[in-house]
């Protein structure tokens, strides 16, 4: 009979916040580790990732019950928002903006995830980071995504991204703090007027079908979210 020498178990925890639990816990289980040593390892090697998904792999040795831990970069979105400090990205992120980095945070991002990024070079990683932005709206140096990109393509930030500059001075933190306190106020308020708006037109159709509602906010714009908090969808028989 042919013993396993190794045993692996994949799965993706908080950072910090690795517990006894599900997944990781029953997954150990059958290794037959030391699952509080397991846990407490992890839990250090991944306490500066703190509120980031992180994949960990624990490779345990069947016999003698030893074990190593490989961590993983959690996905680009993750570090984002880290960098960002949001907690999410935009829900209509070609309409409204969350918050703003600079391209030497951009190049930070590259680095953490150069061995899972399709570009050949710096300048193409740091453009597939860009793009991850453009889906969360993420401004990069006070611009959309897509003309951050047209700057890196004409060789703006060619110098930054050539020397991997990754470092910010005290008062540039404190402008893009500055920066996403006003587009979050700006987004407060553009969420109150969409609200306003979705209730009068809630009060001109009161009564009416749900849909038709539904599909009058639509006309005039509003975001789905918003229309789905307000009002919710029909189902349908058999739902």
């Amino acid at each position: 009979m042919i013993k396993i020498a190794k045993q692996t178990v994949e799965t993706l925890i908080e950072g910090g916040k690795a517990t006894a639990a599900p997944p990781l816990g029953p997954a150990l289980g059958p290794t037959g580790v030391n699952i509080g040593q397991v846990v407490q390892e992890i839990n250090k090697k991944t306490a500066d990732l703190k509120g980031m998904q992180v994949p960990v792999k624990v490779t345990v040795d069947s016999e003698t019950k030893e074990f190593t831990i490989e961590i993983g970069t959690p996905p680009a979105a993750a570090l984002i928002k880290k960098e960002a400090g949001v907690q999410k990205g935009s829900g209509n992120p070609l309409a409204d903006k969350v918050a703003d980095l600079k391209i030497e945070q951009i190049i930070k991002i590259s680095k953490v995830k150069e061995d899972s990024l399709l570009g050949n070079d710096n300048k193409a990683r740091v453009k597939e980071i860009v793009g991850t932005c453009q889906s969360m709206g993420i401004l990069v140096e006070g611009m959309p995504a897509p003309e951050a990109l047209v700057a890196i393509n004409e060789g703006k930030f060619d110098e930054k991204i050539t020397s991997g500059k990754t470092e910010l001075s005290a008062e540039e933190l404190k402008e893009l703090d500055e920066e996403k306190q006003r587009l979050q106020e700006e987004l407060k308020e553009k969420r109150a007027d969409f609200e306003a708006q979705a209730k009068l037109v809630m009060k001109e159709m009161e009564g009416k079908d749900a849909n038709k509602i539904r599909a009058k906010m639509v006309e005039a714009k509003i975001p789905q979210p918003i229309i789905d908090e307000l009002v919710p969808a029909e189902k349908k028989e058999g739902q």
